[in-house]
């Protein structure tokens, strides 16, 4: 059964490499009743990726076919790649009363604002910018060109973070606390706080508590 009301878009963004994967995550195993919106993307599956779980991969021509037919909330490029939200899910799930969780890149997280001024964005942001590029390089998934074209990318997302309406620190664990995510803790207390807005309740829920 999904919450009173529509749900909630919360949109996660930030600089690639800040730990978003990680964080949405492990967020989705606390709160197993929030829906992960899947994108589409043009660029190739990392190692361990799987389609429908990570992204939905498509080829150039099909993506742009998509989005010539209006399959997409938003789209945008980055780092030569093209990224598209699915529209349909998000709307059937919203209208459901189910909350949807997603991470976009920072344009695209401000696309989807645009076109769904509901939506609440999150920056997470990283302690040190230095450890960008540690993650990046961990990934061992790209040349230290991309690496450092990701970066220049980071440095003018950041520019952006004004326009978000939160701000998450997530900050790099000691080697011995490497379980301890206290960015995880900061997205669930957001998640919770804006479901409890007492405009997402419709005036029919407190009448029925009063006349109980």
């Amino acid at each position: 059964m999904g919450s009173p009301g529509p749900g909630l878009l919360f949109v996660v963004s930030g600089p690639s490499g800040a730990g978003k994967d990680t964080v949405v995550d492990s967020l989705r195993t606390r709160m197993p009743r929030l829906r992960y919106s899947v994108s589409a993307t043009t660029r190739p599956p990392r190692p361990g990726e799987r389609e429908g779980e990570a992204y939905f991969f498509l080829d150039r021509d099909s993506f742009e076919k998509k989005l010539a037919a209006g399959a997409f909330l938003e789209t945008n490029s980055y780092n030569g790649n093209l990224y598209g939200t699915p529209r349909d899910f998000i709307d059937t799930t919203l209208a459901g009363g189910y909350d949807v969780i997603m991470k976009p890149e920072v344009h695209g997280a401000l696309a989807i604002k645009a076109s769904f001024p509901r939506a609440i964005l999150i920056f997470l942001l990283p302690d040190k910018f230095s450890h960008l590029r540690l993650r990046l390089a961990a990934r061992r998934s790209e040349t230290s060109d991309q690496i450092a074209a990701r970066l220049a990318i980071a440095h003018q997302e950041l520019q952006q973070i004004r326009r978000f309406d939160y701000v998450i620190i997530n900050e790099q664990a000691p080697p011995e606390r490497r379980d301890a995510l206290p960015a995880v803790d900061d997205l669930e207390a957001i998640v919770r706080a804006e479901r409890f807005r007492i405009h997402h309740y419709d005036d029919a829920i407190f009448r029925n508590v009063e006349n109980a």
